[in-house]
């Protein structure tokens, strides 16, 4: 039988469509899937269109590329029985967990094999005496709040979308809380990783939860970022922190983006613990009114939050409403019940929501930078004056307490003159960041989108170690080929 090969930086792969032109082809399939439903039964193997199509694209805006076959897993023994079998067929790997991806993660692009794991959703260990907690990848962060609710112990990291938790750590998720808290990659004890040969290990030894090692290789960062491209995982083991006493959120806005972002920067150099500090500018102010039924002066905005022990707030709060004075701020709108506050941070979640009603029938994507904190005014400013000139809609909503922020572009994608600037626009703001030693993404990930960027961020020496623990772990390049590298 004649097999139809795409080309790979390290071996060729297959697709389930792959024989042509030969009697072979219906048998070779059937005897794939049958070794598939052998492991995972009928009802966990999946070739129906809708299904595929749902699995083959995020909320990205890179079109959809569905996979031959959608399976689900129940246990970790499952996710390593077939992945041998896609290992020995030569059949791509993509591991999918909600689709909630900004980069074009989960896209077949080689065809193969999705797997969702969404049937793997138990909170297996929880230790609430040492504060660390063990998942299968079908827990999202919502879902595991929701469990620890009766505990006084909570996971911190919040990305916006109810995310599940290995893919947060698969594409090294941050959030709202990652001034105060850290990312993923602060945030992950241990992995539980299945390779493409089917092999399953835990990247800090089986069962190991310490606070902190100096033992060996930090193989779990490797994997924390590794968007799929390295294994599958299985386990996480995460930190866990315990409920603040008090928490108190406020907004107050500005007449200048220069002086909201230099506000930002005080406060982090004045070393104040601050939970939250979220930057809109007056067209993201605006979307946000308009989507919410809210009133806030339509301004560059900071969205703040405290926590701590009730004396803690009163200095924290203090110590930022002088800073904020100093930079001409507004006085403090505040809200200290937890039904406010959740209206409050309700309106900042929902701005990719609200920048797409300022062009009903529109599509949006995401830019997503990173840059030094002494780098901030003079990027945000320059971002907007960008925006400006060029006439696109694109209003800027960013985690600036750690020196990320987002640009929401919304473009008509039948309009090719629109989406040739907004292509342009966001090359310009991705070597904007990195020309002040910033990166092109600081929390959505490479995936399918900004693989060049990458390349030109960590230069042709770190590309070639890359690109070699990836020939070690995935030497037929089984793992979500085409992202990343």
């Amino acid at each position: 039988a004649k097999a139809v090969r795409y080309g790979t930086t390290r071996g060729d792969v297959l697709s389930l469509e792959v024989v042509q032109g030969a009697p072979s082809k219906n048998g070779a399939r059937e005897r794939t899937l049958s070794a598939l439903r052998a492991v995972a039964g009928d009802e966990g193997v999946c070739v129906g269109a809708a299904l595929r199509e749902q699995h083959g694209r995020d909320e990205s805006v890179h079109r959809c590329r569905p996979p031959d076959v959608v399976v689900f897993p129940r246990c970790v023994e499952e996710v390593s029985a077939l992945a041998k079998i896609c290992h020995h067929h030569r059949l791509p790997i993509i591991p999918f967990g909600t689709g909630t991806g900004l980069e074009g993660g989960v896209g077949a692009l080689k065809g193969g094999v999705c797997f969702s794991l969404r049937k793997m959703d138990q909170v297996l260990d929880l230790h609430q005496e040492d504060f660390d907690v063990t998942v299968e990848p079908g827990v999202t962060r919502k879902g595991l709040n929701s469990y620890l609710r009766d505990t006084g112990l909570w996971f911190p990291v919040d990305p916006g979308a109810d995310a599940s938790l290995c893919g947060m750590a698969a594409t090294s998720a941050s959030g709202t809380n990652a001034v105060r808290y850290g990312t993923m990659r602060e945030n992950v004890l241990n992995l539980e990783v299945v390779l493409a040969d089917g092999t399953v290990f835990c990247t800090a030894g089986r069962g190991r939860r310490p606070r902190k090692t100096s033992a060996g290789y930090n193989l779990t960062n490797l994997f924390v970022g590794s968007e799929g491209t390295l294994g599958l995982l299985t386990k996480a083991t995460l930190r866990l922190y315990g409920l603040p006493e008090s928490t108190v959120s406020a907004v107050c806005s500005f007449r200048s983006v220069q002086a909201a972002v230099d506000s930002t920067v005080q406060v982090l150099q004045a070393g104040v613990p601050i939970a939250r500090i979220e930057f809109l500018d007056d067209v993201m102010i605006d979307a946000c009114n308009r989507f919410n039924s809210l009133s806030y002066p339509i301004m560059p905005t900071l969205f703040l939050e405290f926590h701590g022990s009730s004396r803690s707030l009163e200095e924290q709060v203090t110590i930022t409403e002088e800073i904020t004075r100093e930079n001409s701020g507004s006085d403090f709108s505040w809200a200290e019940d937890e039904e406010t506050r959740a209206q409050l941070w309700k309106a900042r979640h929902d701005a990719w929501y609200a920048a797409l009603a300022l062009r009903p029938g529109c599509k949006a994507y995401s830019t997503d930078v990173c840059v030094p904190l002494s780098c901030l005014p003079q990027i945000i400013v320059e971002t907007k004056q960008d925006l400006i000139t060029n006439n696109l809609t694109g209003p800027i909503a960013g985690h600036v307490g750690d020196g990320n922020f987002h640009c929401i572009m919304v473009l008509n994608p039948e309009d090719p003159e629109e989406v040739k600037r907004v292509h342009e626009f966001t090359e310009r703001l991705a070597r904007r960041a990195l020309a002040m030693d910033g990166t092109c993404t600081g929390e959505h990930g490479v995936g399918l989108g900004k693989r060049a960027l990458l390349r030109e961020e960590l230069g042709p020496l770190a590309m070639e170690v890359m690109q070699g623990l990836k020939a070690t772990l995935d030497p037929k390049n089984l793992m979500n080929p085409g992202k990343v590298l």
